[in-house]
């Protein structure tokens, strides 16, 4: 298994320079295509001016949103041009957070940046909780400080649930490359010995996969800071995750750990669910 073609998440009048590195990094270690996917549209509001001025403004506005296009497709293509061999740009004047989610299906994880305060305008940006609950695909999500792909060390938080195990599998192709990769659940004392076999189970289906895995247990809540101290402890540059979650009144309503990892987080994350 491989990544063959990575998805690029982009938002509009903001740098996506953190982004767009670790897409471009991920695209060179796996000689990958790098697909760069944008869109905008006016809130739907606006549409019920009417009128003379009405049609003037919604050209005007129309022409200003096709240049945000245009300059996102220009800083998708100085980011990866000299290092990626297939790049494609893909656009359109739609809802973000519709037309992105649906572009995934042209590629294998898409790279998004983590979502800061103010960012949450869905006819501009897909946000990473639209793409981690709607993409149907890995989501890689970077911190703004994120410099390159850190792969030596990788955290496997694992929780004995449909979505961690989809995040070990999707994530296969990162943990191969990694030097050290520690699955690690947190549990109450009680429940200990079992949670100790699951993730031993974990790592010995790794291993056979040719990933170098070990097995810890911490007694603790399931907490984000917990993880964060695990994954500061063991040095890690990636955290692999299940994602949760659900839906009410169109709006995604995010467990506590998934909603730090896409908010907050110290280190790039891969989120599946």
């Amino acid at each position: 298994m491989s990544y063959k073609s990575i998805g690029a998440s982009m938002a509009l009048g903001t740098s996506n320079r953190a982004c767009l590195t670790i897409a471009a990094e991920l695209a060179e270690r796996f000689h990958a295509r790098v697909i760069g996917m944008a869109a905008t549209t006016l809130p739907a509001p606006l549409y019920y001016t009417d009128g003379s001025y009405g049609a003037e403004f919604l050209e005007r506005e129309g022409a200003g949103l096709r240049q945000s296009l245009v300059h996102a497709e220009a800083e998708f293509h100085h980011a990866l041009d000299g290092r990626i061999k297939t790049a494609e740009w893909r656009d359109s004047l739609t809802i973000a957070k519709d037309f992105i989610p649906a572009q995934a299906r042209s590629v294998d994880i898409v790279v998004t940046a983590a979502q800061g305060e103010g960012d949450s305008d869905p006819y501009a940006m897909a946000s990473p909780s639209d793409l981690v609950m709607g993409a149907g695909r890995p989501v890689l999500i970077v911190p703004p400080s994120a410099t390159w792909l850190d792969l030596r060390r990788i955290l496997v938080a694992w929780k004995d649930t449909r979505e961690s195990r989809r995040a070990v599998a999707d994530a296969l192709p990162l943990l191969q490359k990694a030097e050290e990769v520690t699955v690690a659940e947190v549990c109450d004392a009680l429940s200990e010995p079992a949670a100790s076999e699951r993730a031993n189970d974990v790592a010995a289906w790794l291993a056979r996969h040719g990933v170098a895995a070990s097995a810890i247990t911490k007694e603790d809540t399931n907490t984000p800071e917990n993880l964060e101290t695990i994954a500061s402890d063991m040095g890690a540059g990636v955290i692999v995750a299940g994602a949760y979650g659900h839906s009410r009144l169109r709006q995604w309503v995010l467990g506590g750990v998934t909603q730090h990892f896409i908010t907050r987080p110290s280190r790039c994350v891969l989120l599946s669910r």
